[in-house]
C-alpha cells in the first residue's frame, strides 16, 4: 500500500482525543494546511429509517481504480490490508507530475474538511516519544473489562456488567443501588444482581462487593475458607471492632482459640483490593456518535460534529509559493506537501462517513435493545455489519475501536454490540453463547453417577435441541464454568463421601 492509504487505514481507527492530537501536528508541519474555524457543519448525517438512505457517500472513485494499485497475481486475492484499503474507496487522483485535485477545490479556492486528524504523507510515526516508552500501570477499569470481554460471552450480561464497571469506586467497591442500571436498560433487577454474583468472581477476590463484610466473605470464598463459623463472624464485625471475643464465641459456636485463628485470617485480607492498580485521573468520555428517537419509531444517528477538527488546504497559497520556487528540491517539497494536504482532506472525511455508516447499521441492527431494554440485545457479529454495508470486517473493527455512542440507554464503545453466537442447526435464529454455555451446565448438572456424559455426548444431545456446536467448543465452554472432564468427574462421583463437619 502506498503511504497515504496508510495513513487513511490509520485515521480509522483513532480516537477522537487522538484525531485532535494527529491533525494539530499536521498543521504545525505541513504549510500548506491551515485551521478553519468557520467550517460548516461536517458530512451529512444519517437518519435510520428502516433503510441506509441519508448517509453521506464518498463518490471520488470507482473501487477499480484503487484495486490498480495492488499486484495480486501472485497472492491469489485480497489481503486484509487491502480489503480495508478498497474500502475507503479512494481514486488516484494526484500523480507525480499533476499534484492537485480539481474537484476538491472549494469556491473560495480552498479544500474543507470537518472531520478526521490530519496525516503526512510519508506517514511518519509522530507518535513516538519519551513519555510513551515508560511503562504504564493497568487502571482496575482495564483491568476488570479485560476480563468481562473473555468471560461474558452473552451481551445482556456484558451491557450489565459494563454499566456496573463504571460504578466501581477506587478502592473497589460498588453502591447499594442496583436499580437505576435496572431502569436505565430496562431490566429486572434480578438480571442486575444476577450479572454482579457472576463480576464479583472476577479478579481480583473482594472487588464489586457492597460492603466490608462482603469484601472479606468473597476473598474466602475464593480462598474455600468461607464456612458457617467465619460467616458468622463476618456478620458481625461490630463485635470484632469492640473486641467482644466472648460475644463472637457464642455466636460462631466455636471456642476462643478458633476465633483468634479466623480474626488472624481476616487481617490476612485486602479491605481495598482496587487501590492495587493504577489510578490515573479519569477522563471523561467524549462521545462520536449521538443517537435519539425520531416520532414515528425511527432514531436519528448524528456525528458529533465538536470532535471533528476542521481543516482546509490554502491553495492561494500553494500557487504563490509554486511560482517562488526556484530549485528542483523546492518545487518536489512543495508538490509533495500539496500531495499530502489533499489526501488528507480526502481521508478525514471518509473517516468521518465511515464511522457514521457503521453506526447506523448498528443501530439498525440492534434497535430493539434501544427501544425495548438489554434483554431485546441480540447477537451480533461483525461480519453481520460488513455484509450490510458491503464492506471488509477489519475495515468495521477499526471503525469500532474508541469510538463512543450516546444513546438514550447510556454511553457505549461501539464495539459493546459485538458478541458471539451460536449457529442453529436446523436454520433458525443463532443461540447466544451464554444461553449455550448455561444449558451444557444443566446437563452435566442433571447427570446421573452412572452416565456421566462425555464432551462427544454433549454435543449429540445440542444438535438434537438444534444447536450447532463443535466438541471443542462444548470443552472450552466446560472448562470456563470451571466443570472438569467427564473422567474427572465420573472419578469424583464414584469416591464422593460426606466431608467431616468441623473447620480444617
Amino acid at each position: 500500500m502506498t503511504p497515504q492509504l496508510q495513513q487513511a487505514i490509520k485515521l480509522l481507527q483513532l480516537s477522537n482525543l487522538d484525531l485532535k492530537d494527529y491533525v494539530e501536528r499536521e498543521l504545525e508541519e505541513n504549510p500548506l494546511l491551515e485551521r478553519d474555524e468557520e467550517a460548516p457543519d461536517g458530512p451529512d448525517n444519517g437518519a435510520l429509517d428502516g433503510s441506509a438512505e441519508g448517509l453521506a457517500e464518498d463518490g471520488d472513485g470507482p473501487e477499480d481504480d484503487l484495486l490498480e494499485k495492488f499486484d495480486h497475481t501472485e497472492a491469489g486475492g485480497l489481503s486484509e490490508a487491502d480489503h480495508a484499503a478498497r474500502d475507503l474507496d479512494y481514486e488516484d487522483e494526484w500523480s507525480d507530475d499533476s499534484p492537485a485535485a480539481a474537484d476538491t477545490v472549494g469556491p473560495a479556492g480552498a479544500t474543507l474538511a470537518n472531520s478526521g486528524s490530519g496525516g503526512a504523507g510519508d506517514f511518519q510515526d509522530h507518535d513516538s516519544n519519551l513519555e510513551q516508552t515508560l511503562s504504564k500501570h493497568e487502571t482496575l477499569r482495564e483491568h476488570l473489562l479485560a476480563q468481562l470481554n473473555v468471560d461474558f460471552v452473552d451481551p445482556i450480561d456484558r451491557m450489565i456488567g459494563l454499566h456496573l464497571i463504571d460504578m466501581v469506586d477506587e478502592a473497589g467497591y460498588l453502591g447499594d443501588d442496583l436499580m437505576p442500571v435496572a431502569e436505565l436498560l430496562n431490566c429486572a433487577l434480578e438480571r442486575v444482581e444476577a450479572t454482579l454474583a457472576k463480576l464479583q468472581q472476577l479478579d481480583p477476590p473482594g472487588i464489586f462487593a457492597r460492603d466490608l463484610a462482603e469484601c472479606l466473605k468473597l476473598q474466602l470464598g475464593d480462598r474455600d475458607r468461607l464456612d458457617p463459623a467465619m460467616n458468622a463472624l463476618l456478620d458481625n464485625l461490630d463485635l470484632l471492632a469492640k473486641r467482644d471475643m466472648k460475644g463472637l464465641t457464642e455466636l460462631c459456636g466455636v471456642d476462643a482459640e478458633d476465633v483468634a485463628d479466623m480474626v488472624a485470617e481476616i487481617r490476612a485480607l485486602n479491605p481495598k483490593p482496587g487501590l492495587a492498580f493504577d489510578h490515573a485521573v479519569a477522563q471523561p468520555i467524549t462521545p462520536d456518535i449521538f443517537i435519539r428517537p425520531r416520532p414515528g419509531s425511527s432514531w436519528i444517528v448524528e456525528l458529533n460534529n465538536d470532535t471533528l477538527p476542521k481543516v482546509l488546504v490554502n491553495n492561494l497559497y500553494y500557487a504563490q509559493i509554486s511560482r517562488a520556487a526556484r530549485t528542483k528540491a523546492d518545487k518536489q517539497y512543495i508538490s509533495e506537501q500539496f500531495q499530502s494536504a489533499n489526501w488528507l482532506v480526502k481521508s478525514l472525511h471518509q473517516r468521518a462517513t465511515t464511522i457514521l455508516k457503521v453506526a447506523t447499521e448498528i443501530v439498525r441492527q440492534q434497535e430493539e435493545f434501544f427501544a425495548k431494554g438489554v434483554q431485546h440485545l441480540k447477537p451480533l457479529v461483525l461480519r453481520d455489519i460488513s455484509e450490510a454495508i458491503e464492506m471488509h470486517e477489519s475495515t468495521v473493527s477499526r471503525v469500532t475501536s474508541n469510538k463512543f455512542m450516546v444513546t438514550p440507554r447510556g454511553i457505549y464503545e461501539l464495539k459493546y454490540f459485538f458478541t458471539p453466537a451460536i449457529g442453529s442447526s436446523s436454520g433458525g435464529a443463532p443461540h447466544s453463547a451464554e444461553s449455550v454455555r448455561q444449558r451444557i451446565k444443566s446437563l452435566i448438572n442433571g447427570e446421573a453417577a452412572d452416565d456421566i456424559l462425555s464432551d462427544d455426548r454433549i454435543v449429540e444431545t445440542l444438535k438434537a435441541e438444534s444447536i450447532d456446536i463443535a466438541r471443542r467448543t462444548v470443552a472450552k465452554y466446560r472448562e470456563a464454568l470451571g466443570i472438569p472432564s467427564s473422567v474427572q468427574r465420573r472419578r469424583d462421583k464414584a469416591g464422593q463421601s460426606l466431608a467431616p463437619a468441623r473447620r480444617d
